[in-house]
């Protein structure tokens, strides 16, 4: 069965540097939550707002040891005018048993605003 797990993190300004770790930051934190290990993970889509452009944020998953192999895209999110800015939204599709209602989604920063039912983290 493959499970989407969901996360999203915001920067609070278009740099590399920040947009990086922020991003890597989000990923641990799906990763230890859920016991993800590379190869249960079919591919990570990592989308953002149109007002992050200093870098892929998908850099960040080079980081993680044994995920050379694993398939990652980014993307824009849709321009909605009231929508959250600066915000990294995570979709990483996991090959797992486990229950959807068991999963652990993770939303930091100004994100926790985008699911505040899933936000206990």
């Amino acid at each position: 069965m493959i499970r989407g797990v969901r996360g999203a993190t915001t920067v609070s300004k278009n740099q590399e540097d920040e947009i990086v770790s922020s991003t890597e930051d989000l990923l641990k934190k799906m990763i230890e939550l859920n016991n993800i290990t590379p190869e249960s993970v079919a591919s990570v889509f990592i989308s953002t707002t149109d007002d992050i452009t200093a870098v892929f944020p998908a850099k960040a998953v080079r980081k993680f040891k044994d995920w050379t192999y694993v398939p990652v895209m980014c993307m824009r999110e849709i321009p909605v005018p009231s929508s959250l800015k600066m915000c990294i939204r995570v979709m990483m599709h996991v090959n797992t048993n486990i229950n959807q209602n068991k999963l652990n989604h993770v939303y930091l920063k100004e994100a926790k605003m985008l699911r505040p039912e899933l936000s206990n983290n």
